[in-house]
């Protein structure tokens, strides 16, 4: 595929892929007991920002003459180095914590399937986690990548399992009498669980850093991103229905990892189990594999822009090991030692303010260009994502004390090193001044 560039078809599913790979086998559970039989509404209402952000990042990049991508948007229209190089570290935090998710629901299916808890008196979920990151750290090291008609396949897999659920479960709920749209217990939750469902919707993103590989690039990025969105999302509607009104509440609760396995057992029984946790595990795994590869190299192409420490570049033209050493090592302690509400809590906050931020800015250049952009799905983009972020932490710090501050204090570390970073010249600057002021004195 390095060779031949992709079409339409193939970015669609590279789009698909990127959202379907593990983000609803890992975050369903979470969404779920947040909002109960409304999770369906929150994935529409995070769709729709992600959608409104679709359109924003689409608009910036016709206004941007080279359209190299996403930080290249944002130092044009900003005139702010540091800002680009800031949303680039938030993009690389923001994946580290979307594959810890993806890690942690790949062990939490793995134990449920082979029913063990523990090896040699180590807890095993933490342990296989650890293992299947290192596993594929080791392989994009070496350079073993699956082919982009491997991919696929995957992808078209995931996808039928995943409607041969949803629909097979509306069938035997309707048939009982059991599907219920939830509208008249509506409240706050839909919007905090919107909030944690964000992270189910990154990955389109990733066709805006990979447009030398796409043929037509402008127009077939935007219909890509466009149908991609709302396919997943009417896809994750089907799928909330069906597993917030066939499992309960408190099933949830417990499993909130395997939720989408658990809902499978009413209609399919054990073997129903045992198929949604195997395509988990071929979902989350392959999302592992897929996210780290486009990290990897996004943080080395901003080694190569001075956004990051040359340290962490690697040689031209080989793997860039360093960087997927650094990625998996954060990758696995968050996986390790963090848990599934604050691990998605996280990554979800990281994606919105990435994607509130690009519809804001495109709501504040709708007059620059030949053509006026529309008010309206930028504005919707900026207001949905300013609102879920506010609903989130709202709710963390008033129920989930101590994921808040966990959050918090991982914010506050990383901000407080992309800060130090970007300003380390004025830093050294000032130093070197007050060294020869201090030499001249002596």
């Amino acid at each position: 595929m390095a060779s031949q560039k992709i079409g339409l078809g193939e970015s669609v599913s590279m789009a698909v892929g990127g959202m379907v790979g593990g983000g609803i086998f890992a975050v369903l559970g979470v969404v779920a007991v947040t909002a109960g039989t409304l999770a369906w509404l929150a994935f529409v209402v995070a769709g729709i920002i992600a959608l409104s952000a679709g359109y924003s990042f689409v608009r910036l990049g016709y206004l941007s003459e080279n359209g190299d991508g996403p930080l290249t948007y944002i130092e044009r229209f900003t005139g702010s180095t540091n800002l680009a190089g800031m949303v680039g570290w938030t993009f690389v935090v923001g994946y580290v914590g979307t594959m810890a998710m993806y890690a942690f629901a790949f062990g939490g299916y793995f134990v449920e399937l082979v029913g063990v808890e523990s090896l040699a008196g180590i807890p095993a979920r933490p342990l296989v986690s650890a293992t299947v990151v290192a596993a594929f750290v080791s392989l994009n090291a070496l350079g073993a990548h699956a082919s982009g008609r491997t991919e696929d396949a995957l992808v078209g897999l995931k996808i039928l399992i995943l409607l041969l659920f949803g629909f097979g479960g509306l069938y035997y709920g309707f048939t009982r009498g059991e599907i219920r749209s939830g509208i008249a217990a509506f409240g706050t939750g839909p919007v905090v669980a919107a909030a944690l469902s964000f992270v189910a919707f990154e990955g389109w993103e990733l066709l805006l850093f990979d447009r030398d590989s796409i043929r037509n690039p402008d127009e077939t990025i935007r219909t890509a991103i466009y149908l991609s969105i709302v396919g997943v999302t009417g896809l994750y509607v089907i799928v909330a229905v069906v597993t917030t009104n066939l499992v309960s509440t408190t099933v949830i609760q417990q499993n909130p990892d395997t939720a989408l396995a658990m809902a499978a057992k009413p209609f399919l029984g054990q073997i129903g189990f045992a198929l949604i946790s195997v395509a988990a595990l071929f979902s989350t795994g392959s999302a592992i594999n897929a996210t780290l590869f486009s990290s990897s190299r996004l943080l080395d192409s901003m080694v190569s822009e001075e956004y990051l420490p040359a340290q962490l570049g690697g040689d031209d033209g080989h793997e860039p090991v360093r960087a997927l050493v650094v990625i998996g090592v954060l990758t696995v302690g968050f996986t390790v030692f963090g848990n599934l509400d604050g691990i998605s809590s996280f990554a979800s906050l990281a994606f919105i303010v990435i994607f509130g931020g690009a519809s804001y800015l495109a709501f504040r250049t709708r007059h620059v260009g030949a053509t006026t952009g529309s008010t309206i799905v930028p504005a919707i983009g900026s207001l949905g994502a300013a609102a879920t972020v506010g609903a989130l932490l709202w709710h963390l710090y008033t129920n989930q004390g101590s994921v808040f501050w966990t959050v918090v204090i991982i914010v506050v570390v990383v901000v407080t090193v992309e800060l130090l970073y970007f300003e380390r010249k004025p830093i050294e600057d000032d130093l070197s001044a007050v060294e020869s002021s201090v030499e001249d004195v002596v």
